[in-house]
């Protein structure tokens, strides 16, 4: 039988120069000393990875600096009403949809504020796309579908830093003035130079050479847990480290709503009941009538007066404890 890169001399030559290319990636290389770990027993291999995992944040901690310069870029951006919008492959790609995902329940913004797109479209996380992560034309289609402008922050997330995909995300955005910024786990990625803002979080070989699911995949969440997270708290979105703006979609959440407004005030059950009812559930708007001694409608004029944000709410209010 005769192999299709047998038929086409051009493929194997393709395929041969992008071989080269993972061999001198450092998320791609063989660790000689794992070749027999499956002959090894199950807490033995656990211990292992444990092991891998601990130094994830120390690889994290070493691109702090850069991280806190993109942050403070996006949350400028986001606070003149652009998005943050995450845009991936494969497992960086479903990263960046996960994250997308939680903004809404945990901060209360409106799904189209913070966005996930992964190369192949929904469908794609859970089955593989044949094909859509090689192409940079797929972003920027998937990119203007947006309406993209200058003040979104897209952040294109990939492994290797060599993803067309999302390397074709940032390049499309940057021509569009928006901030851009390439999440990678390689030193001197063509996706880091890409961006005005490289994040290279060099984690090292994975346990199962090539894995980036492994090491590189939490190196990854854990950056996009700081971008979100951090934007959020500059946007406002927390009191201190209590979540003000958590919507309260089920009773887990409206049980968290009353302990966050008890959290924030030290209030008596009855106190926080009557806040929360004069001010049809939302949390921060709560707190503001019980610590700033105002009504519902008055806290709500505040805070709109205030970019949501709560501490300045409570220094315009007429009577703060």
């Amino acid at each position: 039988m005769t192999s299709s890169t047998d038929a086409d001399p051009t493929a194997s030559e393709g395929y041969g120069e992008l071989r080269a290319q993972l061999a001198t990636l450092t998320t791609e290389a063989f660790r000689p000393e794992l070749a027999e770990i499956d002959r090894l027993g199950t807490l033995e291999i656990a211990r292992i990875m444990n092991g891998e995992d601990q130094s994830v944040p120390a690889a994290v901690g070493a691109r702090l600096p850069e991280i806190a310069a993109a942050i403070d870029g996006t949350a400028e951006r986001m606070a003149r009403g652009g998005r943050l919008i995450y845009a991936g492959a494969g497992t960086a790609g479903r990263l960046g949809v996960l994250d997308a995902s939680e903004c809404p329940p945990t901060f209360n913004t409106d799904p189209s504020e913070v966005i996930g797109l992964i190369a192949g479209g929904p469908s794609a996380m859970v089955k593989a796309v044949e094909g859509a992560e090689d192409s940079k034309e797929l972003a920027a289609a998937d990119l203007d579908a947006l309406e993209l402008t200058a003040d979104d922050t897209v952040v294109g997330i990939s492994a290797s830093g060599r993803t067309p995909y999302a390397i074709g995300a940032v390049e499309h955005a940057r021509r569009k003035g928006a901030l851009t910024i390439g999440l990678a786990c390689n030193a001197d990625s063509a996706l880091g130079a890409a961006a005005e803002h490289g994040i290279e979080v060099v984690v090292g070989p994975e346990l199962l050479t090539g894995s980036t699911r492994l090491k590189a995949g939490t190196a990854q969440k854990l950056v996009l847990n700081m971008i979100s997270t951090i934007t959020m708290i500059r946007l406002g979105k927390t009191y201190g480290n209590l979540m003000v703006d958590v919507r309260a979609s089920n009773e887990k959440l409206r049980a968290r709503s009353r302990r966050i407004v008890s959290l924030a005030t030290g209030a008596s059950d009855a106190e926080i009941e009557a806040a929360l009812a004069a001010t049809d559930g939302e949390v921060k708007n709560a707190i503001l009538t019980i610590l700033g001694q105002v009504d519902g409608p008055t806290a709500a004029t505040l805070l709109t007066a205030s970019d949501g944000h709560l501490r300045a709410a409570l220094a315009a209010a007429p009577r703060t404890t």
